[in-house]
């Protein structure tokens, strides 16, 4: 049995057609057909359902599938192990909720100084986040302080406070109140926050609009579509321009710590603990007032 054949059973597991997995790895179909008929035949078992729609694991093939992760995770940990310690290489997955102000100055000193890593950066929610990393999809990944699975571990990045903000007409909070929140998805920490500030006050929300981008929820803040819960870092810019009006919560509320979480069984190579390094070497370093919106 080789690897390959776990990557390419994989891969049909997850696509459920021949043809979409031949396209994953640019092979010709015949080519992933004959390694899933060498596995069956090698485990003497079949591990797939074939039906027009396409292919469907068996019993025996969802056992497979569980012990091929496990295997191929642990094949990339031994590959990762023997890595030249004094130069980190090869890819690096990270991911980090909107709002982390001071990412640029920690990306731009990591990449400047390691060149032969590959990063990526994807943005989520700090739940969705937390489960990527649980399953090992991203190396690690910038969230909101929250509870943490006990496979996780985290290190501190910076605390900040939140704010709560709304157009120029809105000067208390009573009148917040009765304005629509704009937020994230479900699993982002600061509509969690803004949330338990309402429950305690025994006020239901009277809409709640959802946003995929911070941008467009600081845009329609400013047109007065609603109001939104965000870092203060984030608007001082727009506040002090004028555009927007911010408004304080509790500390309870509206104290937020930003963490990067990574699994705690993960082997851990010189590409992220560099990258951790660069996180403790960053952290403190002052960042000058930003704007996500061009006026």
């Amino acid at each position: 049995m080789e690897f390959k054949d776990l990557e390419i059973f994989q891969i049909v597991a997850e696509k459920g057609t021949i043809t979409a997995a031949a396209r994953e790895f640019n092979y010709v179909q015949s080519n992933i057909t004959s390694r899933i008929h060498k596995l069956e035949t090698e485990l003497n078992t079949p591990l797939f359902n074939r039906h027009r729609r396409g292919m469907s694991l068996t019993p025996e093939g969802k056992k497979l599938l569980t012990y091929s992760k496990q295997i191929l995770l642990l094949t990339d940990e031994m590959k990762k192990a023997v890595q030249n310690k004094q130069e980190p290489t090869g890819k690096l997955d990270i991911g980090t909720v909107e709002t982390v102000i001071h990412l640029p100055i920690i990306l731009s000193s990591y990449i400047k100084k390691y060149r032969k890593v590959d990063l990526s950066l994807f943005t989520g929610v700090t739940d969705k986040l937390k489960e990527d990393v649980l399953n090992h999809k991203l190396e690690g990944a910038f969230i909101t302080e929250s509870d943490l699975h006990p496979d996780l571990i985290s290190h501190d990045v910076f605390q900040e406070e939140l704010v709560l903000i709304s157009d120029l007409r809105i000067s208390t909070l009573e009148a917040l109140i009765e304005e629509p929140i704009l937020c994230f998805s479900k699993g982002c920490g600061y509509r969690v926050r803004l949330e338990a500030w309402y429950k305690d006050q025994n006020i239901a929300p009277q809409q709640i609009m959802e946003f995929g981008t911070l941008e467009t929820i600081l845009r329609s803040v400013a047109m007065g579509i609603g109001i939104a819960f965000v870092p203060k870092s984030t608007v001082t810019q727009l506040e002090n321009s004028g555009v927007i009006r911010c408004h304080t919560l509790p500390e309870q509320y509206s104290k937020v710590k930003t963490v990067f979480i990574r699994r705690a069984d993960a082997f851990l190579t010189s590409t992220i603990e560099t990258f951790i390094d660069t996180i403790e070497m960053n952290k403190q370093a002052s960042i000058g007032p930003m704007s996500y919106i061009a006026y």
